[in-house]
């Protein structure tokens, strides 16, 4: 079994956004958590038949302020 970080974000039309950092190009998208989580799993299973996953360690989330 493995573990990975999964980044949620959501969007302005209010769709939940979720990316796989440890695999590049795994994400999907879906109007509800509960939907999103059961495809970000697909999307790992997937991912992972055609590369492997790199070793990376979440930390955590920074804001930091910039004058634009």
């Amino acid at each position: 079994m493995n573990e990975f970080s999964v980044i949620i974000e959501k969007d302005e039309d209010g769709y939940f956004i979720a990316s796989v950092p440890a695999l590049h190009g795994c994400h999907t998208q879906a109007k509800s958590l509960d939907t999103l989580m059961t495809r970000i799993k697909e999307a790992i299973e997937l991912c992972l038949e055609v590369e492997k996953p790199i070793s990376n360690e979440f930390i955590g989330v920074q804001k930091v302020a910039v004058n634009a």
